[in-house]
């Protein structure tokens, strides 16, 4: 399974199988308004204090699976097996983190 990464998608290992996430606009607001963040800075503010709980995992990942199309909840997700346990579930995070977020902090400042 190929991810594209200009589209902010990444592959993972989930079951032993080779899934895509992508945390889509629709995926963002559904974690803003899980979290009742006021904006996406408030999120990823949140996200950037580097201390994710497992169920924020299972959230966040569940949020990048129902936004590369899947039908899964946060409940199905949390029953789901990668390798190296909770540490590839945060390996996971953390890449799909930096595919959505990463570009922009990557091209520098706007011009004025």
């Amino acid at each position: 399974m190929t991810a594209n990464r200009h589209r902010g998608e990444i592959a993972a290992e989930l079951d032993g199988q080779t899934v895509r996430l992508c945390l889509t606009l629709g995926a963002l607001a559904e974690l803003e308004a899980t979290y009742a963040a006021d904006d996406l800075g408030a999120l990823v503010e949140r996200f950037s204090r580097g201390r994710l709980s497992a169920l924020d995992m299972m959230r966040i990942v569940g949020a990048g699976l129902r936004g590369a199309g899947q039908d899964i909840s946060d409940e199905e997700v949390g029953q789901m097996h990668t390798p190296n346990g909770a540490a590839g579930f945060a390996a996971i995070v953390s890449e799909l983190q930096a595919a959505t977020f990463g570009a922009a902090r990557e091209q520098g400042p706007e011009n004025p």
